[in-house]
């Protein structure tokens, strides 16, 4: 990069950080101000505007406000304690934001579920909140009645909508409680360093952790995002992303509405009514993943993918290969990329968007967000450590482990790592004496790489996590789940590239005893798993290769794939279509290479 090329990059990133520090130097500085507050001050300021809209309902800001309301006051009816959580099974509508503002104004912590979990997982997942109350849309009931006898606690169940089921409707007992604003004797004293939600995130290993997400956090993103993207009253974002996740539930909702604009939500994205979405609602940003961008791209041209106002489009994800071409055909003025850890203290972004990169931290502002990425030895899964004792920085474009410097100081909030709902889960985050004796840095679990100016570029997932269809995928989950078939002796999980496609799909290998039927495997693998964490290829061996600690050897089952030429074991694809196991022989595996097998 030339000097004034330098020069042009270090103005509009600075342009960008001033938006964002503007509008987030506010919030510690007023520790008692927290979302719901905000809600109310929204609903006084822009009364009817339109704020949340989508399929199933529209709600203005005061009618957001309103309903929220109604849950505080259930909430507290149903002795809903400051800490106390209760967990939210529901797809994305603007119902889904008011539940949770409603329980957290008066101090309740809210556990957004994971949608696509079921049985083992989904259990988890509400064991580790120990939830008074599970609120449970009526399309979603079945994922949670065949959960409920793995359930060691036992919360009460409320369901929202019609149902079979004797649960208690929700819907129909907040319309006895009053809307208006709480009064004083109802409220209860908060800071933006409570709780107030569980996001759930993948580590390196095991089961899906609940990170905390304290008020300071939801304010930040909102507020934060709202700067970095400068929304404004009259913006539109589309939002397709699930709302249990940070980037869907709280960037994308809170970045508009606390600037006074509109939100359309979708329950799931369709690459098919996508274009048609944008114009008809006449939305100027969107909110992706870098899956969704290939979703797009994948598909025919469409009549609507040049009528659109859209002014930027913002997410994660976006790999190079198809960064251009993207931005190019649907002519998306910017890209604006991120990286960010819901509980973590990484966080950069591309304001100029550099083709690939994932963030930039310029020189003068590394000493306030203190970053590095570190040498990293793949197969310990561990950074690689100097003959003093300390971390190795990597050298400009080497790839290695990013790290962020925790920073205990309540004037920066941002800087902390805020560990998770159960608290040794945190510990295994933590990289201590890293540089110096005494210091402590959150690792991100992913490889990174950083060039001479400042820009980051993700490599890959450290360990046994991969990204499939925009989820993160646990190899330790789904090899229980497979082991727990009968018949099936031992298993190793790991991700594999396919051709055309983000992340890595999962393939398994396993050692059976006796004879597999694939096609229960199959139906055993839909009740446990969800759609994403099912693996598309399967490997069968006569054992699983282990080091002398016993630790699965996954390299050269890695390196070798799918490939039908170079394995003699059995292979099969789990077809989308047919909806089971096929053999996969050399034909198909070049129908899978060359794209005219649809992944």
């Amino acid at each position: 990069m030339g000097f004034f090329g330098q020069i042009w990059s270090d103005a509009v990133f600075l342009r960008g950080a001033l938006r964002s520090l503007r509008m987030t130097t506010h919030i510690a500085r007023n520790p008692t101000r927290v979302f719901p507050d905000v809600v109310e001050e929204l609903a006084t300021r822009f009364g009817e505007a339109p704020a949340l809209l989508s399929e199933r309902e529209h709600f203005s800001y005061r009618q957001l406000f309103e309903r929220s309301n109604r849950y505080s006051r259930w909430a507290l009816q149903h002795g809903v304690a400051k800490g106390e959580a209760v967990c939210l099974l529901m797809p994305n509508r603007p119902e889904f934001l008011a539940i949770w503002i409603g329980v957290t104004r008066v101090g309740g912590i809210t556990a957004l579920l994971n949608t696509n979990l079921v049985g083992p997982s989904l259990a988890h997942c509400i064991e580790v909140a120990r939830p008074k109350h599970i609120i449970v849309a009526a399309e979603l009931a079945s994922h949670l009645i065949g959960t409920l006898p793995l359930l060691k606690c036992k919360p009460t169940i409320w369901v929202h909508g019609e149902s079979t089921q004797h649960w208690p409707r929700i819907d129909h007992q907040i319309e006895q409680h009053d809307g208006r604003a709480l009064e004083v004797h109802e409220r209860r004293a908060l800071t933006i360093e409570d709780r107030a939600l569980y996001i759930y995130t993948s580590g390196t290993t095991g089961l899906p952790k609940a990170a905390n997400v304290n008020h300071y956090r939801v304010m930040l993103a909102s507020y934060g995002f709202a700067g970095v993207m400068g929304t404004r009253a009259s913006d539109r974002m589309y939002n397709c992303l699930p709302m249990y996740h940070t980037v869907g539930g709280l960037c994308a909702t809170g970045s508009l509405l606390v600037q006074g604009g509109s939100v359309v939500l979708r329950e799931r994205f369709s690459a098919r009514e996508f274009w048609d979405d944008i114009a008809r609602n006449e939305c100027t940003l969107v909110q992706y993943i870098g899956e969704l961008c290939r979703y797009l791209l994948n598909n025919p041209p469409h009549p609507n993918e040049h009528n659109h106002k859209l002014r930027l489009a913002c997410g994660n994800g976006l790999r190079p290969d198809i960064w251009e071409t993207f931005r190019d055909r649907f002519r998306i003025p910017l890209i604006l990329e991120f990286y960010a850890a819901t509980e973590g203290n990484v966080m950069m972004f591309n304001f100029e968007g550099k083709t690939g990169a994932i963030g930039r931290l310029p020189w003068f502002m590394e000493s306030r967000f203190p970053v590095a990425v570190v040498k990293f030895d793949v197969e310990k899964e561990q950074p690689i450590r100097g003959p003093d004792g300390f971390c190795i920085k990597c050298d400009p474009d080497e790839a290695g482990e990013a790290i962020g410097k925790i920073v205990n100081d309540p004037n920066r909030p941002s800087g902390r790592f805020e560990g998770y709902a159960r608290s040794e889960d945190g510990e295994k985050k933590i990289l201590r004496d890293v540089f110096e004796k005494g210091d402590a840095w959150f690792r991100t679990g992913d490889l990174m790489r950083k060039d001479r100016n400042g820009y980051f570029y993700f490599v890959d997932r450290i360990g046994d996590t991969f990204r499939w269809k925009g989820e993160n995928v646990s190899t330790t989950e789904v090899a229980e789940a497979i082991n727990a078939f009968p018949g099936i002796t031992d298993t190793t999980v790991y991700g594999v590239h396919v051709p055309g496609r983000e992340g890595r799909a999962g393939m398994a290998a396993i050692v059976c005893e006796g004879e597999c039927v694939l096609s229960d495997l199959h139906a055993h693998l839909q009740r446990r798993l969800p759609d994403y964490a099912r693996p598309l290829f399967l490997r069968i061996r006569k054992s699983i290769d282990v080091t002398a600690t016993f630790k699965q050897k996954k390299i050269n089952l890695v390196a070798q794939g799918f490939d039908p030429g170079q394995i003699d074991d059995p292979l099969f694809f789990n077809d989308p279509q047919t909806h089971a196991f096929l053999p996969l022989d050399a034909a198909l595996y070049e129908r899978i290479q060359s794209g005219t097998m649809r992944v």
